[in-house]
């Protein structure tokens, strides 16, 4: 989401506005290009238009609430509170409060935006008059960098040993639900001669549910198989996409899962749960599982990795359909949309 707004703040300089990027916790790396939201209100005023970034509950939606500016909110998806609540619970209280933040929001806001179907039909049920559907502004150096050399030929070496390789990209998260994706692997090594390994490869939300699925694919004897390498830099991470197989997403909720965008703009096919925003960006590019029993999902992945025909027509599909999310694209329908919020209809 901090590249999207990076992104979204050059666009609007390019639009000829003047624009400011205010947050709670300011990370390492954005001095001098994020000002601490305590600072808002130095320069309030009704003539300003604010922009807010929602993704979770948290003070900033009350500080936009109280400004008295003219206001857009760009909604990035909150996760349900009960997909995360037991293993991190102050992230479902904060789930929760967002959800909150949104109904009271909802009056006070003409124009939205939404990464997905999914998410503008949510705003609408939270009372969002209008909401309109603008693609996330995806990082184009995932999709244009270069593979690693090192990393590529380390990947290519396991390939040596045969057996196929499975790829996830997200945090390690329970709504994630990299477990699931490891007890599919553990039917698929059993019911074929096909010795795969499964990379899942983002950054842990919190400790507790990394440490679960370590537990967990040790128990399956599957340690050796199973690599969780963390956040990689974009060069490492082309590696795992040219090195994959397959790409397997088995979460329980997407608000719209930039990596499946990766997966097909690098010509990977892919294998996903038929869930929340996942049927909108996948499209018919990929295949969509009614059931997520490990046994059903490691049938259709050999099904599907068995089947060159139907693997080369989806990855022609994939390719295809991400050019519908390119960051050229995604560009075109922000200016669109902050054309048509700043406009007089909705001032």
């Amino acid at each position: 989401m901090s590249n999207h707004t990076f992104e979204a703040q050059r666009l609007l300089h390019e639009l000829g506005f003047e624009s400011e990027i205010y947050a709670q916790i300011l990370g390492p790396g954005v001095e001098g290009r994020v000002r601490p939201i305590a600072a808002l209100a130095e320069y309030a005023s009704t003539e300003r238009w604010l922009l807010y970034q929602c993704s979770i509950g948290s003070p900033v939606a009350d500080a936009f609430g109280a400004d008295p500016g003219r206001k857009l909110l760009d909604y990035h998806n909150i996760t349900p509170a009960e997909l995360v609540e037991r293993w991190i619970p102050p992230l479902g209280d904060e789930s929760r409060l967002g959800r909150q933040q949104l109904r009271s929001l909802a009056p006070l806001v003409p124009f939205a935006f939404a990464d997905s179907e999914f998410n503008a039909s949510e705003l609408r049920d939270f009372g969002f008059a209008h909401a309109e559907v603008v693609s996330v502004l995806i990082e184009s150096a995932n999709l244009d960098v270069g593979a690693d050399p090192d990393a590529l030929d380390r990947l290519e070496l396991a390939k040596s040993d045969g057996g196929s390789d499975w790829l996830f990209v997200g945090q390690v998260a329970p709504h994630k639900a990299q477990h699931e994706i490891v007890a599919a692997l553990a039917c698929y090594r059993k019911a074929y001669p096909d010795r795969a390994r499964l990379h899942l490869v983002g950054r842990p939300m919190g400790s507790a549910y990394l440490d679960s699925v370590v537990r967990f694919a040790g128990s399956l004897d599957l340690a050796s198989a199973v690599e969780l390498p963390g956040s990689v830099p974009a060069p490492e991470l082309s590696a795992y996409y040219e090195s994959a197989d397959v790409f397997v997403c088995l979460s329980h909720h997407e608000g719209f899962c930039v990596p499946i965008v990766e997966a097909m703009a690098r010509g990977l096919s892919v294998v996903a749960a038929d869930v929340a925003a996942v049927p909108g960006t996948l499209g018919d590019a990929g295949v969509l599982l009614k059931r997520r029993d490990p046994v059903y999902v490691a049938a259709a992945i050999h099904e599907l990795l068995a089947d060159r025909a139907t693997r080369a027509s989806l990855v022609r599909r994939g390719l295809d359909r991400a050019k519908l999310f390119s960051l050229d694209a995604a560009r075109v329908a922000f200016r669109r949309a902050i054309t048509e919020a700043v406009s007089e209809r909705h001032a």
